[in-house]
């Protein structure tokens, strides 16, 4: 098979445990091929968890899961150099922390405090962790994906929107249609009564798959129409008054470069996964949203009104013509 159809396989195994959550997968996979990392957002057993986890079941990976709390030291994530008494050879020796792995389950990020969010964010931009002026490199296929509480604010640490733009895609899950619900209510109970596929489990897809995947995203074209149309969204969110008075009312402050950058690499890795060479618009209208939602900092009186960052990259859509 080819790099492509293992992904779409990858898909498809993850679909059949995360059932009525379609974007969420894809939006994962994507976030995977592009080497980012993803905020994910919902209420309390929507599958976040499960999601990650059936990911690192069908893929060649190390799990790990960090449950954040407010207790939570950065040590905790990192590691510490751990003393091991005059007579060693080694006095000191590094314990690696649970961000030694390829997949990472951040649970909960915003109840753990600043110190603990800034060790993770770190290590997340840099790939890499410096321990008692040693530094120590991440494994090369990585990828956190931190999960918050969208209602519940006590005892939590939101995060700034600084260290919010640090995360490739936000994605966002809202609770299954009824026949999904449905069809979770008779997957779950088929597991715990035991009813599961009993024939060979199908192979692991290797890491090697991905890696080949991130090469053939690198030669998918964008021409030159399609990257003035991602300025242009851009330009749309630090100059809102240029595209209309409700868009100057409600957003304050503009997306940064990531942005940019964001929008870019991902619409190029939704052509590839669609099986295109090239971006097109819908490639780029499909992953706008993800890309820029917590790049976007409202004014009051748009929270005052109701209206959310998806509202107004809506409106952005609507009003940014291709170029």
């Amino acid at each position: 098979m080819t790099s492509r159809e293992q992904i779409l396989e990858l898909h498809a195994r993850m679909s059949e445990s995360i059932i009525g959550q379609e974007h969420v997968v894809e939006q994962l996979l994507l976030t995977l091929l592009c080497g980012g990392n993803a905020l994910l957002e919902g209420l309390p057993g929507l599958a976040k968890t499960r999601a990650i986890k059936t990911l690192s079941q069908n893929l060649e990976s190390e799990f790990s899961r960090i449950q954040f709390t407010p207790d939570l030291l950065p040590s905790d994530i990192t590691g510490a150099e751990i003393y091991l008494g005059e007579d060693a050879a080694e006095r000191f020796v590094f314990q690696k922390g649970p961000i030694f792995a390829n997949l990472v389950l951040a649970d909960e990020i915003n109840r753990a405090p600043a110190k603990v969010q800034a060790a993770l964010l770190e290590a997340m931009e840099e790939r890499q962790v410096t321990v008692s002026g040693k530094t120590h490199l991440l494994p090369e296929l990585f990828m956190v994906l931190a999960t918050q509480n969208p209602v519940e604010q006590e005892g939590t640490y939101p995060l700034p929107e600084a260290q919010m733009d640090r995360f490739l895609m936000h994605i966002t899950m809202a609770h299954p249609d009824d026949a999904s619900e449905l069809a979770i209510m008779r997957l779950v109970r088929g597991e715990s009564a035991g009813h599961a596929d009993s024939s060979e489990p199908p192979a692991i897809i290797p890491q090697q798959t991905v890696f080949e995947a991130r090469a053939e995203i690198d030669q998918v074209q964008i021409a030159e129409p399609m990257e003035k149309y991602i300025v242009a969204l851009i330009a749309g969110t630090r100059r809102p008054q240029s595209y209309g008075e409700e868009l100057g009312r409600w957003i304050q402050v503009g997306v940064s470069p990531r942005g940019t950058l964001a929008i870019d690499k991902v619409s190029r890795a939704h052509a590839w996964y669609h099986g295109r060479d090239h971006v097109t618009p819908e490639d780029v209208r499909a992953i706008t949203h993800d890309c820029l939602r917590h790049r976007l900092m409202l004014t009051y009186e748009a929270s005052a009104d109701g209206v959310t960052a998806d509202q107004v990259i809506d409106e952005l859509l609507k009003q940014v013509a291709v170029a």
